[in-house]
């Protein structure tokens, strides 16, 4: 069923083999967001490879978690809700059993899952939050992993695999050495694995992203964030082969692995390490979006798909934290003449990231001061937006970085800097001085940039500041601009008034 009105508040509660989850988003659309997130660890799918059946301990801890998730759901007001479940519910004797009593308890219609139709949300996910998705998708839960072809948008191959992490554990009686049999005969089946040679492997489920969140720590990153965090095959290879050699006990000490995944650690990282050999992928990148947010994608309108999350995302943000969106959108337009011939060559993917750059632009000036740089910086760079890579996501930080505090080297951007590459860090510097200078003149308010343009004439950039503008023109507008221009390198020089008028003319 579409969304009739997605700027209301949207519930997935999601009965998984693991865990089982409630996610509120603040409104549905091309960047949701959520705003109440709570899961628990239940283990429906614990033992569904020896017994064939949910456990009885695993069931009443899951209805308890739906009641709360129903009370939580009233209380948030929410009309929208969406109840999935996954492959232990699907496979188990007493499934029909527990989804009944899920359905009283919710008050609501719980929608079975089959395995490609898991395949094919987990898929969706990665489209919606990853721009230009190609590769392959592996969502990894308790009971199953689904692997799914995806490129431009478009979904082939399928398959679902009982290789879930906690269904392993069961399935090998605990013995790695088993479960990597098992691993390898499952993967067998699958003949268009070597589709993936070359192209990205997209990992989603909590136990991957628990692999990943170690190799950050290990690697010592500078993001935290876990979307979209890109390891090459080689070395997710030979850490997904360290791990999936280690006993829980030396998993123990470890503090970025949380007991409850301990278990299942060595278990995903072993059906990494064989999916990586067989398939040979370039690299492997975390995808936080998966079935929930497959499910959201897929209840939007054409017109909203076709919305690039990043832009969709930092218009959310600018409506709530600039002090103008139209402003905004000026200085995307403003500074398209910058990166016109014979301004520095711009591929789509850097005006792209340019325009959400100039969305963000203004986001911190409620801070004080002395902490606008640095909480912009923070604000963006850890930010839950999707649809951008980590070397993007710290090019955007950076300029906002350096549009408040100018064109400093400080110890707070350093580690973002390593993300970047030399173009990419001259490309922030232009534009956050673009923005400093800008911003002087426009004060943020709507209608100012779009009547004083700049243009390139020789070796000279000029602004031209025409009646009723030419007032603003002063010393530090002056000095900022001059700032522009020298990382143009180009002389800079302000047209006011007459000036115009005899230019125009």
């Amino acid at each position: 069923m579409a969304l009739s009105n997605h700027q209301s508040p949207v519930a997935v509660v999601d009965i998984g083999s693991n865990s089982v989850r409630l996610i509120v988003y603040e409104a549905a659309g091309r960047a949701p967001g959520p705003f109440f997130n709570e899961k628990v660890l239940c283990g429906l799918g614990r033992s569904i490879a020896t017994t064939g059946k949910l456990a009885a301990d695993a069931i009443v801890r899951a209805l308890r978690a739906l009641r709360r998730f129903r009370a939580l759901i009233e209380q948030l007001e929410v009309d929208h809700v969406e109840v999935i479940a996954t492959a232990a519910a699907r496979e188990a004797a007493n499934g029909p059993e527990f989804i009944a009593q899920a359905e009283r308890i919710l008050g609501r219609k719980v929608t079975v899952l089959s395995g490609t139709k898991e395949a094919e949300l987990a898929a969706l996910g990665v489209v919606s939050g990853i721009h230009a998705a190609d590769g392959f998708a592996g969502d990894l839960g308790g009971g199953s992993l689904e692997l799914i072809d995806v490129r431009g948008g478009r979904l082939s191959d399928a398959a679902t695999l009982p290789l879930g992490g906690l269904r392993l554990i069961d399935a090998s009686g605990g013995s790695l050495k088993k479960a990597r049999e098992i691993v390898d005969a499952e993967l067998a089946k699958i003949d268009w694995l070597e589709k993936g040679r070359g192209r990205d492997f997209y990992a989603i489920g909590g136990t991957w992203r628990a692999l990943a969140r170690l190799h950050m720590t290990q690697t010592n990153y500078p993001l935290s964030v876990m979307h979209n965090y890109r390891i090459n095959a080689d070395d997710a290879l030979k850490f997904a082969s360290l791990l999936d050699h280690q006993s829980q006990s030396s998993l123990a000490g470890i503090r970025d692995i949380s007991s409850a995944r301990r278990e299942t650690i060595p278990y995903g990282a072993l059906v990494l390490e064989r999916l990586i050999r067989q398939m040979k992928p370039r690299s492997v990148v975390v995808s936080v979006f998966g079935i929930r947010e497959g499910l959201l994608y897929n209840l939007l309108g054409e017109d909203e798909k076709t919305k690039d999350p990043l832009i969709a995302a930092c218009d959310d943000i600018a409506r709530r934290w600039s002090r103008s969106i139209d402003s905004a959108y000026e200085l995307c337009f403003w500074t398209d003449a910058l990166f016109r011939a014979p301004g520095p060559v711009e591929t789509p993917e850097q005006r792209r990231l340019r325009h959400a750059a100039c969305l963000l632009s203004d986001i911190g000036w409620r801070a004080h001061p002395d902490y606008r740089g640095i909480q912009s910086l923070n604000l963006v760079a850890h930010g839950t937006f999707v649809g951008v890579d980590h070397p993007g996501r710290a090019f955007l930080a950076l300029t906002v970085y350096y549009r408040n505090e100018g064109l400093v080297k400080d110890e707070l951007s350093q580690r973002l800097i390593e993300l970047v590459d030399k173009d990419m860090l001259k490309r922030a510097r232009i534009l956050g001085a673009a923005f400093r200078a800008a911003h002087m003149v426009s004060a943020a308010m709507p209608g100012v940039l779009t009547n004083t343009p700049i243009t390139y004439e020789g070796n000279r950039l000029v602004w031209t500041l025409p009646d009723p503008y030419s007032n603003l023109e002063g010393e530090r507008v002056e000095r900022r601009f001059k700032d522009l221009a020298g990382l143009l390198d180009r002389e800079g020089e302000i047209r006011v008034g007459s000036a115009f008028q005899l230019a125009a003319g």
